[in-house]
């Protein structure tokens, strides 16, 4: 995935041990809610304001650490949020900023790779309308006893699903006293016998699977290869390859993208990866960042593309690029337009960005 405030931004997908309560319809899911998406404008610092409370200021380590969040829409107008970054269905991504004693408290879960943002995947809020949902804190580490403060915080760039910097959506700040839990962190499965001496399979593969995730192995280790290569062996500049991805050149950056590469084509040469098939989320792959190196593999992956754009091999980098052991990036945006339009916007965050890594090592269409 939380090693600061951008950090705590990182949104991971599906894991059964974040819990959502208080189902209830989701705004803009009604046909009213479709009529108001044509007229939604993107969300703005300000427009939503968000409530955080907490049942009790006392947890024990037999209680679930739940919180309540409250979004409103404050304007005269409809606001268009991606649901990917509220806590509108099931919780996927952090979407708190957990302290305890003044520091930052991890977020434990998952990294996805989710395709680009579709008009689906947005909610709109009317004027005045909210949005309560009940989550819970389990994902983040809360192993030690202690006063937690917790916040809702989300960059409003993501609630939109643009690069462009729009603020923050941000909550008031709650204190609750927490006895310290074990992890409800998902544990490696059990794994099955592997095809080499350095790549392992669990979660019920079959052997076509296998079969495709070796090629996507291979397709993904020369990526690596090729990006490494390119970035020892090319004179550091401005290169429209390295622009296209990382944005403005700077001696520093490209140090980073290098060395990122190095780590990424060593993980794949040297490490035990072990490649995952129970995910059944329409995401492409997900992985725990302090879990290396074990990758799994979701619906989307097996329709895509061997190589090229969001492909197979892509995703492995992806997800590789992820591992704290490894590049430790974030998900900032997704797809190529995003990554294009994050590289000039910020980038500093392109080079901490998952896709951002995929496209320069994919490298369609064919930079220099």
């Amino acid at each position: 995935m939380s090693k600061n405030l951008r950090g705590n931004f990182k949104w991971l997908a599906g894991i059964a041990s974040v819990s959502l309560l208080g189902a209830c319809g989701v705004p803009g899911d009604s046909a009213s809610g479709e009529q108001l998406v044509g007229e939604a404008q993107e969300l703005r610092q300000g427009d939503v304001a968000v409530s955080l409370s907490a049942k009790t200021s006392t947890l024990s380590a037999q209680e679930r650490a739940t919180l309540t969040v409250t979004l409103t829409n404050t304007t005269r107008h409809p606001v268009r949020l991606l649901k990917w970054y509220t806590p509108a269905e099931e919780l996927e991504e952090p979407l708190f900023s957990v302290t305890l004693n003044g520091e930052a408290v991890a977020f434990e879960g998952p990294h996805y790779k989710r395709p680009a943002a579709r008009d689906t995947d947005f909610l709109t809020l009317a004027p005045g309308e909210s949005l309560t949902r009940t989550v819970d804190l389990g994902l983040y580490d809360l192993s030690r006893t202690g006063n937690y403060g917790v916040r809702f915080e989300v960059e409003a760039q993501k609630a939109h699903g643009s690069s462009a910097k729009q603020g923050l959506l941000k909550s008031n700040d709650v204190s609750v006293w927490i006895e310290g839990r074990a992890s409800s962190v998902q544990q490696p499965s059990e794994v099955t016998p592997s095809l080499t001496s350095s790549i392992s399979f669990s979660g019920r593969c079959s052997t076509t699977q296998m079969s495709t995730l070796m090629d996507a192995m291979n397709a993904g280790s020369a990526m690596a290869d090729n990006s490494s290569a390119y970035l020892s062996t090319t004179t550091p500049s401005g290169t429209v390859r390295y622009s296209t991805w990382f944005g403005a050149f700077s001696s520093s950056g490209w140090n980073t993208a290098k060395t990122h590469f190095a780590s990424i084509k060593d993980a794949f040469d040297t490490k035990p990866i072990t490649l995952d098939c129970s995910c059944k989320k329409s995401y492409y792959a997900y992985v725990y960042p302090n879990q290396p190196y074990k990758i799994y593999v979701c619906n989307a992956f097996w329709s895509a593309p061997l190589t090229g754009t969001d492909s197979k091999g892509g995703t492995l980098i992806h997800e590789m690029s992820h591992f704290t052991a490894v590049a430790g990036t974030d998900d900032f945006v997704y797809g190529q337009s995003g990554a294009k339009s994050l590289a000039i916007s910020n980038p500093t965050q392109a080079l901490n960005n998952a896709d951002s890594h995929e496209y320069f090592a994919e490298n369609t269409p064919f930079l220099q």
